[in-house]
């Protein structure tokens, strides 16, 4: 599919939200029951490193975000990502160009580690992200309850090679 990335804005929420909706109604995107308004979203998701794909009819069929994962000055280079494709693209390389797009947009902000945790049903996720040089840390079981049942995350993760790769001499 031919698509073209562009950065996310308030603009393209109730696509994005639309597109998140249908990622929820799987069961096996996010422990999320229901996507938030632009606000919630906004101030919880990375200034930068936001982008929706643009089919070449200008329908969104895809967002790609990041979430800091800790407000500890320590881990301001470590951020978790979302990527979701609409129902209708889904299995046409959308969601293999968003992430690169975004693993190279995260590196320019200064992002040396990216994370996922993805539901192991959800195989197909997994084997995008190992695709795009996540690799598999290991299974988190029971992390979280979803309609009262227990479930398991793969957690992935991706170290850049450029950014965070210097070492520091200690005295």
């Amino acid at each position: 599919m031919t698509i073209q990335l562009h950065p996310l804005t308030e603009a393209h929420w109730p696509a994005v939200r639309a597109i998140y909706e249908q990622g929820i109604a799987t069961g096996n995107a996010t422990f999320q029951t229901e996507a938030p308004e632009w606000d919630a979203w906004n101030t919880g998701h990375l200034a930068h490193s936001r982008l929706v794909a643009e089919a070449a009819d200008g329908q969104i069929v895809g967002w790609a975000a990041l979430t800091p994962v800790s407000g500890r000055c320590v881990y301001a280079g470590v951020a978790e990502i979302s990527v979701y494709v609409a129902a209708a693209a889904r299995g046409h390389g959308v969601g293999r160009q968003l992430l690169q797009a975004l693993v190279a947009e995260s590196e320019q902000h200064g992002i040396w580690t990216l994370q996922a945790g993805i539901f192991p049903e959800n195989a197909a996720s997994v084997r995008l992200h190992e695709a795009a040089g996540f690799r598999v840390v290991g299974q988190r079981e029971r992390i979280g309850q979803m309609h009262g049942v227990w479930r398991d995350t793969v957690l992935l993760e991706r170290r850049s090679a450029t950014v965070g790769a210097e070492t520091v001499a200690l005295a």
